[in-house]
């Protein structure tokens, strides 16, 4: 009895510092970005040693390791941008911190409660909240780049999210899958690196929105809708994804067409 409660306490004292440690993590990340402000690898660099554990393996390991945490890195990496875009935001010093807070809660609420589950909804969930944060990262800070790193970017990103979700079934051509979904969304990238649209959002308003995020985000619903209906019944049954369809219809239309000239990147 005694050896269990041993246990017990070393269970609990290692949650303790696990929580400890990643609250750390987030606040750390945050006073990098604010004491320098022109500068935002000393934030990215603290997001590469924090994934020390996936490299702690032999080196055989080490690609596998790194491709089953990049949905993990890809938020971590949205979450540096969309810091380091506040402190250049024109607006009132208190409001920038605000919303770096508000941030900083949010990744927090990510690392300790989103992150670790194992169900196939959250892992669903953690995909769509990546595809959607690294396409909205990468186009607020490539606005001047040239197309080629910006579309190989979007396609690491779609390769990575459709990985994660497909992980989550007893699917036998991840890799295929993956590899063809990255394409998809990279093509995307690219026509939308040609006319990018973005707005503004309310809370955050030195943070602006891409058009593009908001459609590929519909888009990879949807697609991930007709996937779940396949797997389940060998065939895509009209009745799992008419109701995804039409609203994703309606919201890409009324994107497209009702909200096409508010701020262009």
């Amino acid at each position: 009895m005694e050896f269990l409660k041993i246990v017990k306490r070393r269970s609990f004292i290692s949650e303790v510092v696990y929580i400890g440690l990643n609250i750390a993590l987030a606040i750390a990340i945050l006073i990098a970005v604010r004491v320098t402000p022109g500068f935002i690898w000393p934030a990215l660099v603290l997001v590469l040693l924090s994934k020390w554990r996936v490299l702690a393996v032999r080196m055989r390991f080490w690609f596998a390791n790194i491709q089953a945490d990049l949905v993990s890195l890809i938020v971590s990496v949205g979450y540096v941008i969309f810091l380091y875009y506040m402190n250049l935001a024109l607006i009132p010093e208190t409001q920038i911190l605000i919303t770096q807070l508000l941030l900083m809660f949010a990744y927090i609420v990510w690392l300790l409660f989103i992150r670790p589950q194992s169900k196939r909804k959250y892992i669903v969930f953690q995909a769509g909240l990546a595809l959607f944060v690294g396409i909205t990262a990468i186009f607020a800070m490539t606005y001047n780049w040239f197309a080629t790193p910006i579309v190989l970017l979007v396609w690491l990103v779609g390769y990575a999210t459709a990985r994660h979700m497909l992980s989550s079934y007893d699917e036998d051509h991840i890799a295929f899958l993956s590899l063809a979904w990255g394409l998809v969304i990279a093509e995307i990238g690219w026509l939308a690196y040609h006319w990018t649209v973005a707005y503004r959002v309310p809370i955050a308003d030195g943070i602006l929105l891409p058009q593009v995020s908001l459609i590929i985000l519909c888009i990879g619903f949807l697609a991930y809708k007709s996937y779940d209906s396949y797997y389940h019944h060998k065939k895509i049954r009209m009745n799992d994804i008419i109701l995804p369809l039409l609203f994703n219809i309606g919201i890409i239309a009324l994107l497209i067409f009702a909200f096409n000239g508010v701020n262009t990147i």
